[in-house]
């Protein structure tokens, strides 16, 4: 390996939102191991705007201090990617990157992507090629935009290289490496909280949900579950159901919490076997996820992380951009039928559920395999790295 000019740009790191922490952590440690890469420079656009949580995250996940905070905050889509774009550009001029990461497919990966496109600036996506072909969702358009534009695209599953051919994109961008999230998952499992440590924290008694019995995992925050009081009406009904069966533990997010109330359906949960905590650290969540008998959710993430671990995983949702949970994995989707629902928890009861296998790749190598292949590209270019 022979090591870069200190004189060339760094590799600007983007996160912005919870999902992106543990994309990016594995990332940024296999950069920073190879002589041949110039320094990384971690940049929070702040779009995750509660501060006691992000601090949360990026401790579990060993995240160093962001270089840059951008701390946007909240806002419409609009507003929030507009702001982003606004201060991600004076950045970029000061730095002048090599190139700029970017992973997932929250506002800020799109934000970031299109400034640093606009400046010549190459961008380099992780997780690309993705679709539930589904464009009311936000995420849909971010990801399809982002891979228009992005230079390098790393996929986690190879089904991903046929979404970007047919989009046009040529297939020497396209480079199977797995999947980083699996990364984070594999070196944290030895530090996963035990559930009964995080339950006994957040005052939890064994008569709602014994740590050492069988419990499901609930994650809900999509617009389309809980924006919507009919839907949300319905995703309260479904848990309410299966709760009978299978006391539930529920970390709630903010806006369904804020939710929940604004509509008035605080009694649906007062009636129901569900543990509602606050929003958790990645450790305590790893934790209950990885002994759950079930976990319910409209999380791209989870998806892949219930597959990983074996853990059956019931996605409400109509359609998923992680077609590979569901044919190789655990993952099964249920949308918000509550029969189909119920009828699965059963199964889980009865026979442990759909268990699966890992996919390729997601072995927790995945971001040396990128840091080995970016190193190599970023010496191919040089009007990319010496401007």
């Amino acid at each position: 390996m022979g090591d870069f000019p200190a004189r060339l740009g760094p590799i600007v790191c983007v996160v912005g939102a919870r999902p992106n922490y543990m994309k990016m952590a594995p990332l940024v440690r296999a950069f920073a191991a190879r002589s041949d890469l110039p320094r990384a420079v971690l940049l929070h656009t702040g779009q995750h705007y509660d501060v006691a949580m992000k601090d949360r995250l990026f401790s579990d996940l060993d995240l160093p201090v962001p270089d840059v905070n951008l701390e946007v905050g909240s806002g419409t889509h609009a507003v929030q990617t507009a702001e982003i774009m606004r201060r991600f550009e004076p950045v970029v001029e000061d730095f002048r990157p090599c190139c700029v990461v970017v992973v997932g497919d929250v506002n800020s990966t799109l934000a970031c992507s299109l400034v640093a496109a606009k400046k010549g600036v190459p961008v380099v996506h992780v997780e690309a090629g993705l679709r539930s072909f589904d464009r009311s969702m936000p995420e849909e358009i971010n990801r399809v935009l982002t891979d228009q534009i992005a230079e390098v695209l790393y996929t986690t599953e190879r089904s991903a290289a046929g979404n970007l051919q047919r989009e046009g994109v040529s297939p020497e961008r396209i480079h199977f490496v797995g999947n980083v999230m699996i990364d984070t998952l594999v070196a944290s499992l030895a530090r996963a909280v035990p559930p009964g440590e995080t339950l006994r924290q957040a005052g939890v008694g064994p008569g709602t949900v014994d740590p050492q019995g069988p419990f499901g995992l609930v994650t809900l925050h999509r617009p389309s579950n809980v924006d919507d009081p009919a839907a949300l009406d319905e995703s309260l009904r479904l848990l309410e159901g299966v709760s009978a069966r299978l006391p539930l533990v529920w970390p709630m997010h903010p806006r369904t919490r804020r939710n929940v109330a604004r509509f008035g359906f605080d009694t649906a949960l007062t009636r129901a076997r569900i543990a509602v905590l606050e929003p958790l650290g990645y450790l305590e969540t790893l934790g209950l996820m990885a002994r759950a008998a079930v976990v319910l959710t409209d999380s791209g993430g989870i998806q892949e992380e219930t597959t990983a671990l074996g853990v059956p995983c019931l996605t409400m949702r109509e359609n998923t951009e992680r077609p590979i949970t569901v044919e190789q994995g655990t993952n099964t989707l249920v949308g918000r039928d509550a029969g189909r629902a119920l009828s699965l928890v059963a199964e889980v009861l009865a026979t442990g559920g759909k268990r699966g296998r890992v996919p390729e790749g997601w072995d927790g190598r995945a971001a040396t395999r990128i840091a080995e292949h970016l190193s190599g590209w970023l010496q191919r270019q040089p009007s990319a790295i010496g401007a």
